[in-house]
Parts: C-alpha cells; sequence; structure tokens
C-alpha cells in the first residue's frame, strides 16, 4: 500500500533540533472561534475492520468522554495571522527555514529536494505558513483556507492562546461521526466518487492528475461542503489535523511494541481525517478510523488543526 502522505519515517527533521521559544500566553481578546457542542457518554472508536492495519486502526475500544466544545472548521489563515499579529510567534517552519511541499505547487524554477519513496513532496526553501508554496507565494487569496505547515508545538501555542486545547484522537473520532453510530465517514457509509463528492481529495490518478471533480484542485475553504451531523466542516479530506496524543498501535505482537517504542523516542503525534492528497487506490486515510503518526515538528502543505473547548 502506497502512500499519499507524508511518509513517517523520514517526517522527523534530524537535521536540525527542535526550536524553542517562549511560552504564547492566552490572549485578552482572542479570535472568534466557532464551535459545535459534542455530547459525551459511553462511546466507541476504532475499528474492527481495519483496512490498514499497521495504522494501528483498530480493535474499536468502548470510552467514557465528557462533552466538549469543538472549533467547526479548522483554523483558518486569517485566524492564525491574527495570532501572530497579537503574539509575535514564530512557527517551527520559518525557524528551520524549510517545509515540505507537494510537487505540483512548486515554482519550476526553484531548487528543491526530494523524498525517496514519495517524489511528489518536495523539501522547499522558505516554505512556511504565510509562503505555503515557497517564496513568492502568499495567503492573501486564501484567508479562509485552512492554515498549513503547522507543526504540533505550532497547534498547540495557538490554542493555548485562545483558552483551548488540542482534541484527544478518541474526541476527534467521536465528533467525526456526527451521531452515526460505527459509520465510515462523517456521512456515512457511502464511499465518494465522481458522482457523489462530499469531501476534498484526490479525484483522479495519483499523483499525476487529480480531475477537480469535486470543485477543488488544492486545498478547499476550511469551510466547504455539507457539515456532519455535529455541525462539522471537513473532518474527512482538506487538510490533516493534529490531536493531543502521543501514536501508538494497540497491539501486543512484538511489531507493535516496536513501533510504539519507536513512536515514543520520537515523539510522534497522532494526525486524523486525511487530505485532499488522499486517494483510496494510495492511502483511503479519509476515513474516521484511519490514523497517522508523525513527529511533532513535521510540517507539509497539508497539515492543519481544530480547537477544542472543555465545558
Amino acid at each position: 500500500m502506497k502512500s499519499c502522505c507524508l511518509p513517517t519515517e523520514i517526517s522527523k527533521r534530524s537535521d536540525a533540533g527542535s526550536p524553542t521559544q517562549a511560552p504564547v500566553h492566552r490572549a485578552l481578546s482572542p479570535v472568534s472561534v466557532d464551535t459545535a457542542q459534542i455530547p459525551g457518554g459511553l462511546v466507541l472508536v476504532g475499528t474492527d475492520r481495519p483496512y490498514l492495519p499497521a495504522d494501528g486502526e483498530g480493535p474499536v475500544r468502548k470510552l467514557r468522554l465528557k462533552p466538549l466544545l469543538l472549533a467547526k472548521a479548522a483554523v483558518s489563515n486569517s485566524q492564525f495571522a491574527d495570532f501572530i499579529a497579537a503574539t509575535g510567534y514564530i512557527t517551527e517552519a520559518e525557524q528551520l527555514g524549510w517545509s515540505y511541499v507537494f510537487y505540483q505547487n512548486v515554482d519550476p524554477k526553484v531548487a528543491t529536494s526530494g523524498v525517496v519513496g514519495a517524489e511528489w513532496w518536495r523539501r522547499v526553501e522558505g516554505a512556511c505558513w504565510h509562503a505555503p508554496f515557497g517564496p513568492g507565494s502568499d495567503v492573501e487569496a486564501f484567508k479562509d483556507h485552512p492554515v498549513v505547515h503547522i507543526s504540533w508545538q505550532d497547534a498547540v501555542r495557538f490554542a493555548t492562546w485562545v483558552g483551548g486545547r488540542l482534541p484527544s484522537e478518541a474526541e476527534w473520532e467521536h465528533a467525526a461521526k456526527g451521531g452515526l453510530s460505527g459509520a465510515i465517514y462523517p456521512w456515512g457509509d457511502r464511499h465518494p466518487d465522481d458522482d457523489f463528492t462530499p469531501c476534498n481529495i484526490w479525484q483522479g490518478r495519483f499523483p499525476e492528475f487529480d480531475s477537480g471533480v469535486d470543485g477543488y484542485k488544492g486545498l478547499a475553504p476550511s469551510v466547504s461542503f455539507e457539515p456532519n451531523g455535529f455541525g462539522l466542516y471537513n473532518m474527512a479530506g482538506n487538510c490533516w489535523e493534529w490531536t493531543a496524543d502521543v501514536f501508538r498501535v494497540r497491539s501486543l505482537r512484538k511489531t507493535s511494541q516496536s513501533l510504539n517504542a519507536m513512536a515514543r523516542q520520537e515523539s510522534r503525534r497522532v494526525l486524523k481525517g486525511g487530505s485532499y492528497l488522499c486517494h483510496a487506490s494510495y492511502c483511503h486515510r479519509y476515513r474516521i478510523a484511519a490514523r497517522m503518526g508523525s513527529t511533532g515538528d513535521s510540517t507539509t502543505g497539508h497539515i492543519g488543526f481544530r480547537v477544542a473547548f472543555d465545558i
């Protein structure tokens, strides 16, 4: 199974230590975050029919969750710009000086280096949240789109500033179902195709051709497509979203124990939701139970986040 996602084995930035920065405290007038109330109670997360068993999609677990408020949409470029203006925060991609950009979004005149086994990902010097495609690009025309090139720490800092936090994986997954017990996708079990386009994913032949039948070639606005039963937008596709949890595989097999040890050592965090680059013939990670683990300092043009609040 090939992956349209950034391979986790190369996502750690071994060429530079994780940047550090003074804590960002909650602002007196934080940006407005439109939220939906997610009910608590006894819920089921995970699946007993994993599509990618090595990702730790199963087994089904029964958990009790408290009710919470969850942002209806991923944090936008406009919201993140307000955070930067108020705090002076510098993202990890900016401090490290580069980030990963999908090859079709890179200026061919810009020198880049690729990723072995996933050559569609290019390391672009100067790529960051406000220059998503590298030098010369900006987000002026994409203020309502999800902010991307965001590390886990960047997401935590923003969430803290608005008085919130990142959702746990279980909270995210429960919320994504929108009240549909056992659903594969936020809208139910019907698989997307050219006649049914409920989310922003890759349509065509990955990675060469995206038909854009769903209306987008690349990221869509944070608020787009129909929301799920809880009023949440884009819980499948568009951009990956950081959660609070450390990535681990729930299994007693020695291979899983080894993976978990590596994940702890590298401080991998759980990402949920898939992105506009997901395709059923490759990763198919836009399913609710799907997940990906990546080091907290990883940044790409398809990783963002949304914020949770305790009630």
